[in-house]
C-alpha cells in the first residue's frame, strides 16, 4: 500500500510538472478534432489523408498571413496617427497620461508583428521567448498531424484492455467526443471572424477611433467565454469615452446588438449543442482551469469540459452515446460522423 501511495504521489507529481506538454498535446487533439471532418470528406473524394491534411495546414497558413498583411500595417497607422494626432511624440518625456502610455505600449507591440513580405524574420531577432513559443507552435501541430492517422489505432488499443460486451460504448463514447471538440473548435473560428468583422465594420461607420484594434481585440477574446465579451464591450465604450459620451454611448449600443445578434440567432444556427454545458458550468471551468494552470490552459476550459461532461453523462448518468445527438459545424451530419 505504501509503493502505491507513493507511486501515485510521484504520479501525480510528474503530471503537474509536465502540465505544459499534456496541454499542448491536448490542444493538438483538439486541433484534429477540427480538421477530421474535413480530411475525411477530402478522403471520400479520393484524395489521401496526408494531401488532406497539408491543404488544411496551408490553408491556415495563408489565412493568418493574409490577416498579418491586411490587418497588422492599418492597426500600426491607426495607432501612429493617434500619437501624431495628440502630439505625444513630441512630449513623450514629460507625458505621463495613461493613453500615452497605452498607444506607446500597443504600438512597440504591433510593430514586433511580422506582415506580408516580413514574416521571416533574420535568426538573430529571434528572442528566446519567440523561440520557444515557435516550438510549442510546431509540437502542437505535429501532434494533430500524427492524431489524425493514429486516432483509430489509439482507440483499438484502448478497446483492448476492455470487456468485449464494452468496446462499442467505449468507441461510440470516444467518437461523440472528437466531434464535440471538432464542432466546438470551429464554431469558434467562425465567431472570432464574424464578431471581428462586422463590429470592425460598425466601429468604422460610427467613427470610433481605432476601430479596427477595438474590432479585432473583440474577435480575439471571443475565445475566453463570457469574461471576453465583456471585455470587448468595456474597451469599446472606454474608447469611445476618450470623445465624447456620444460616442461611448455608440460604441456600447453596437456592441449589444452584436452580442444580441449572436447569443439569439449565431450560437444557436453555427455552435448549437456542440459541448452540452452551462454558463456557469462555463464560467466555472475557465476560473478554474486559469488558476491551477495558468492564462494558456484559459483555450483548454471548455474543451476540457465538455470531455469530462460527455463521460459523465455516459458513465454516470447511463446515456447512450451512439443515440446522441452529434453536432455539425461547417459539415454535414454524414460527414461529422465519417
Amino acid at each position: 500500500m505504501t509503493l502505491v501511495a507513493g507511486g501515485v504521489v510521484l504520479v501525480a507529481l510528474a503530471l503537474w510538472k509536465l502540465k505544459l506538454v499534456i496541454s499542448l498535446v491536448f490542444l493538438g487533439f483538439i486541433i484534429a478534432a477540427a480538421m477530421r471532418p474535413g480530411i475525411d470528406a477530402l478522403q471520400r473524394h479520393r484524395i489521401p489523408r496526408g494531401i488532406g491534411l497539408a491543404i488544411h495546414y496551408l490553408a491556415l497558413a495563408g489565412l493568418v498571413a493574409l490577416v498579418l498583411w491586411l490587418v497588422v500595417p492599418r492597426a500600426v497607422t491607426q495607432v501612429q496617427n493617434a500619437l501624431a494626432g495628440d502630439n505625444l511624440r513630441h512630449a513623450a518625456r514629460n507625458s505621463t497620461g495613461i493613453k500615452h502610455e497605452i498607444l506607446v505600449g500597443l504600438e512597440r507591440r504591433l510593430e514586433r508583428l511580422p506582415s506580408g513580405s516580413k514574416l521571416i524574420k533574420p535568426a538573430a531577432e529571434v528572442t528566446k521567448r519567440a523561440f520557444e513559443v515557435m516550438i510549442g507552435i510546431l509540437f502542437t501541430f505535429a501532434i494533430a498531424a500524427y492524431w489524425i492517422f493514429e486516432r483509430d489505432r489509439a482507440i483499438d488499443l484502448v478497446a483492448s484492455l476492455l470487456p468485449r460486451p464494452k468496446r462499442k460504448r467505449l468507441r461510440d463514447t470516444w467518437n461523440l467526443i472528437d466531434l464535440k471538440l471538432g464542432a466546438f473548435v470551429r464554431g469558434q473560428a467562425l465567431l472570432i471572424v464574424i464578431v471581428g468583422s462586422v463590429l470592425s465594420a460598425a466601429f468604422a461607420v460610427i467613427g470610433l477611433p481605432y476601430w479596427l484594434l477595438v474590432g479585432a481585440f473583440a474577435g480575439i477574446v471571443e475565445i475566453v467565454p463570457v469574461i471576453g465579451p465583456l471585455a470587448a464591450g468595456t474597451l469599446a465604450v472606454g474608447v469611445g469615452l476618450t470623445q465624447s459620451w456620444h460616442m461611448a454611448l455608440a460604441a456600447g449600443i453596437a456592441v449589444l446588438c452584436v452580442r444580441l445578434l449572436e447569443d439569439y440567432l449565431i450560437l444557436p444556427k453555427v455552435l448549437g449543442e456542440a459541448t452540452g454545458l452551462s454558463p456557469l458550468v462555463v464560467l466555472f471551468s475557465v476560473s478554474a482551469v486559469t488558476i491551477l494552470f495558468g492564462g494558456f490552459a484559459v483555450l483548454l476550459a471548455v474543451p476540457l469540459a465538455a470531455v469530462l461532461a460527455t463521460v459523465v453523462d455516459v458513465v454516470v448518468r447511463g446515456h447512450d452515446p451512439a443515440e446522441e445527438e452529434v453536432p455539425t459545424v461547417l459539415f454535414p451530419a454524414k460527414d461529422a460522423e465519417a
